[in-house]
């Protein structure tokens, strides 16, 4: 069935797809959202199950964006929380404070590991690696190969499921950038936390991520713009470089067609090319399938017990166990868990799509979870009394040896149809925080409006991830 034409069709209601619904809006456009899940956010949105609320994920409000903070708190207001940040790693037994504790790092560590990671710094600092290409000469360079094993190795393997050798460099540039073991220390003895990854607090919707795109949600469709669950791309139709309708599927297989002026997509680029009718040519369809992507599987826990241990998240080292990082979601909001007395507990499986991991029954996860969480010693033995299994799929781009020449493909081919920009994490497969995936969603609804914003230079010019905090009358705006 064709649906009248509308002004822009905005693919994806997660931060970047309703950031640009939201400003089309505010300039009295009447945008189009489909979402092909039932409830708004993406990767960054709250699922709820029996009034217990969890995250996919846990999701930091922190920016150094002016106009993106600006847009929280315009649209959340007074239902925004300040949260103080305390993650710790879990390696051998050991809970070790990060930011890095100089006392409780060398206790736990003990005095000669301590001087061996030294003196495997130094040695790394007078001869390193000439050349930086993949994410452990990048660390080992910074950190030294000792720390580097300890600390860096086995978890981002555990992430990303292949060797740190096969990680490109610019993956540990983007999320670490400004971190070393020099500033680290110098934090542990003098204090104050100058790098974005050792930030103390934060804010935070006071019900989860989730919150904050239902409010976005209810200000899209309360300034006349529509967004519609449960309708996934079928098709996005083009021709003569015009991307010219798109056909959407329903969860009952019913198709609609929607045409539009101007087209924004956030979904995964590899699907967007698979949509394209004319299909696109057999090397672009080729590089699509070539982009590789990680999984998330979110085991939440409901357990009896209020105080469990005061981290928002834990990173879990060991190898000994499959589970790589735990939320505690009452310690990110104690609105999130509905009874006095419980917690939730977020554990997270990092994993790919077609493996057993991802396959493995509810059930089965739901026990692997629990055991897992008693064997670390995190609760006691009985405590889990409920829990709910989560999937999401293609939550991480994965950065591996070719995704730069496939990218660049898609780029290339994409780049003909002028009335489509790509948007968000998934959009550009670009390990976007949920801040920067907003800026590239603002930008494109600015470029229908008449600017000229290049969305693909958003993390080289406004690089944030883990730069130098800034105070906030020195943030520089657009």
């Amino acid at each position: 069935m064709n649906q009248p034409l509308h002004s822009e069709i905005i693919i994806g209601a997660g931060p970047a797809g309703l950031t640009a619904a939201y400003e089309l809006v505010k300039n009295n456009h009447v945008p189009l959202v489909l979402e092909s899940s039932p409830i708004p956010g993406g990767i960054a949105r709250t699922e709820e199950y029996k009034a217990y609320r969890f995250d996919i994920g846990g999701h930091r409000f922190f920016t150094q964006v002016t106009e993106i903070e600006n847009l929280w708190h315009e649209v959340l207001g007074d239902e925004f929380i300040r949260v103080p940040r305390l993650s710790r790693i879990f390696y051998q037994g050991k809970f070790f404070d990060y930011p890095l504790n100089l006392k409780t790092t060398l206790s736990n560590l003990g005095a000669r590991e301590s001087v061996l990671i030294f003196l495997s710094y130094t040695r790394w600092k007078i001869a390193p690696h000439r050349q930086e290409k993949n994410f452990e000469q990048w660390v080992t360079n910074r950190f030294g190969n000792r720390l580097y094993r300890t600390f860096f190795k086995t978890y981002t393997e555990k992430v990303w499921g292949i060797p740190c050798t096969e990680i490109q460099a610019e993956w540990a540039a983007q999320r670490i950038r400004g971190l070393s073991l020099i500033s680290t220390l110098r934090n542990a003895l003098f204090g104050g936390n100058h790098v974005k990854s050792l930030i103390s607090e934060f804010d935070y919707p006071r019900l989860g991520p989730g919150q904050m795109w239902e409010y976005f949600t209810q200000k899209v469709e309360n300034g006349g713009g529509k967004v519609l669950f449960n309708q996934g791309v079928y098709e996005l139709h083009h021709d003569n470089h015009q991307i010219t309708s798109v056909t959407i599927q329903s969860n009952s297989g019913d198709k609609s067609t929607f045409t539009a002026e101007h087209y924004i997509s956030s979904m995964p680029i590899t699907h967007l090319v698979k949509s394209l009718c004319p299909a696109a040519p057999p090397e672009v369809i080729q590089a699509a399938k070539n982009l590789r992507y990680r999984a998330l599987i979110l085991v939440a826990l409901m357990v009896k017990d209020e105080q469990l241990f005061p981290d928002n998240w834990i990173y879990v080292h060991t190898p000994k166990v499959q589970v790589g990082r735990i939320q505690n979601f009452k310690n990110w909001s104690a609105d999130m868990v509905p009874e006095t007395g419980n917690s939730c507990l977020g554990m997270e499986y990092f994993c790919s799509e077609d493996d057993a991991l991802w396959n493995t029954s509810d059930a089965d996860l739901l026990k692997q979870a629990e055991h897992e969480l008693e064997n670390l010693g995190l609760v006691t033995r009985g405590a889990v009394f409920d829990g709910k299994v989560v999937r999401q799929p293609k939550a991480y781009p994965v950065y591996d040896a070719d995704y730069k020449k496939n990218l660049e493909i898609l780029r290339h081919y994409l780049a003909q149809f002028n009335n489509l920009q790509t948007i968000g994490r998934n959009g550009m497969h670009r390990y976007n925080n949920q801040d920067h995936s907003m800026l590239t969603g603002l930008l494109a609804a600015r470029n229908i409006l008449g600017e000229n914003h290049d969305l693909w230079n958003v993390n080289v010019e406004r690089s944030y991830q883990e730069e130098f905090v800034v105070d906030k009358n020195e943030s520089k705006t657009l």
